[in-house]
């Protein structure tokens, strides 16, 4: 099996990557960009195996695409490469609109033009999955949870870019019969996981005591996904997934953004005992513009259809997410020297340049 990985060096990119290169023993080429939050570094694991690749490329650029597809020849393609930061999108949507737009049309109409060339048999055996996020279809209630049609109704640039994307995947497959599923998940935490958001940013800040921002009151809830189980139910879908489906993934592990912080400090304390609590470090700050109040998936169209279940619970999986960080020093403390926790999600004054892409 042969799968190009786009996004392969971020953050669920990289875990994806591994499972398939070690676990699976497929033959993957990883096309990114290496912006700020891709790492060659996350990606030791499988550098120099046979059965692995990377390609340094920006998905918007069509032609570097078209060779990659036509080297490389994919039985599969995962695209989940995308600028993915709420806050980042507040303060410039920019490159939300160029990578996740933009660049998902490249790819898919790079993807029609190599199925073209394929034989009946090949293009038969070929999928293409498009990950995407919850947000697109914005805040819930209380109660409730979104399912696979929920109404989309994105709050944030970076939703609604992805909404966008989710649209034109969907569009191809109807109007030019491309092989294609749609993946939305809930939010995911784990190794290998950028340092600006909530539970990286929580634990860095902790260990070196700093403040531990949150926004408003803390009380935003989200449904927690461990990165690895998100990873397995994305083979899964491709695998075994309808064509022209769309299957939603989630923890089934809802909590408040606060009590996410006071659970990272207590453990943290646990393991690196300081002078005082850590909760003392807890700081509430000015809400993020268009905060959504809650997120929560419904994932028993997956689990019932094609056999998946989440590993691990929220407990088990932010115990082994501190104690990755506390071990690895080596992989997160370069990204600190470029990135020390400062509030991103700024309002930036409106700009009037134009946004290119190559073709």
């Amino acid at each position: 099996m042969r799968v190009l990985v786009t996004g392969g060096a971020g953050f669920i990119g990289s875990e994806l990557v591994r499972q398939l290169v070690v676990a699976k023993g497929y033959d993957v080429l990883t096309v990114d960009k290496l912006t700020y939050a891709g790492s060659l570094a996350s990606l030791r694991q499988v550098e120099g195996r046979s059965n692995y690749r990377f390609l340094r490329a920006d998905i918007c650029d069509r032609r570097a695409m078209t060779a990659a597809f036509e080297s490389f020849r994919p039985d599969r393609v995962m695209h989940l490469a995308a600028e993915s930061h709420v806050d980042r999108s507040i303060a410039d949507a920019d490159a939300f609109i160029h990578t996740n737009v933009i660049g998902t049309y490249t790819l898919l109409e790079t993807t029609r033009g190599y199925l073209d060339g394929l034989s009946l048999a090949a293009r038969d055996g070929f999928r293409f999955l498009h990950v995407s996020t919850d947000e697109v279809y914005g805040s819930l209630g209380s109660t409730g949870f979104f399912s696979e049609t929920s109404p989309y109704d994105p709050s944030s640039p970076y939703a609604a870019s992805k909404a966008a994307a989710d649209h034109l995947a969907k569009a191809w497959a109807r109007t030019y019969d491309l092989p294609i599923l749609v993946s939305n998940c809930s939010n995911n935490y784990g190794p290998y996981h950028f340092p600006e958001k909530l539970i990286p940013l929580t634990i860095l800040n902790a260990l070196e005591e700093q403040t531990l921002p949150v926004y408003g009151t803390g009380e935003n809830v989200r449904d927690w996904l461990y990165v690895g189980d998100h990873a397995r139910a994305l083979d899964v879908i491709i695998d075994r997934g309808r064509i022209g489906e769309t299957y939603n993934v989630g923890g089934r592990d809802e909590r408040r953004n606060i009590d996410v912080v006071r659970r990272i400090c207590a453990l943290l304390d646990e393991r690196r005992p300081e002078r005082a609590p850590r909760e003392r470090l807890i700081s509430f700050v000015a809400d993020r513009p268009g905060h959504d109040a809650r997120y929560a998936i419904d994932s028993t169209k997956l689990e019932l259809e094609l056999g998946w279940r989440a590993k691990e619970t929220f407990e088990t999986g932010i115990e082994k997410t501190v104690d990755w960080y506390l071990d690895n020093n080596w992989w997160w403390q370069p990204l600190r020297r470029h990135y020390g926790g400062e509030r991103l999600g700024v309002i930036a004054p409106n700009s009037q340049e134009a946004v290119e892409c190559v073709s």
